[in-house]
């Protein structure tokens, strides 16, 4: 997902907020709204920090370019977005594993 986050990090600091408008809130607040899921928790993921929680605004995100953005397209288009949903409810019913860095701050 960070790939797909880094060029709207790119994007909203530049300062072009050209993003789709959803459920009214505007598209800068969109567009802050996916940076947030797709850069900030994708960094959050890969270090294994918070990790069921980290995955929750993912599998929205996941879930609006599916169902949402990509509703009336064919498979082929919302077949990624379809596998990084699977993929994000493993990891949020399973967790992160041994190997997660928050159970270093547990103490785990």
């Amino acid at each position: 997902m960070l790939t797909h986050g880094i060029p709207k990090f790119l994007k909203l600091i530049e300062g072009n907020t050209q993003f789709a408008d959803l459920f009214g809130l505007g598209s800068t607040i969109s567009l802050i709204l996916a940076v947030f899921a797709e850069f900030l928790c994708s960094v959050l993921l890969i270090f294994g920090i918070g990790t069921r929680l980290s995955v929750i605004p993912l599998i929205a995100t996941m879930s609006i370019a599916a169902f949402q953005i990509h509703g009336n397209d064919p498979f082929q288009r919302k077949e990624l977005a379809l596998l990084y949903l699977v993929i994000f409810v493993t990891i949020l019913v399973f967790g992160g594993g041994k190997f997660e860095a928050g159970r270093i701050f547990k103490g785990r």
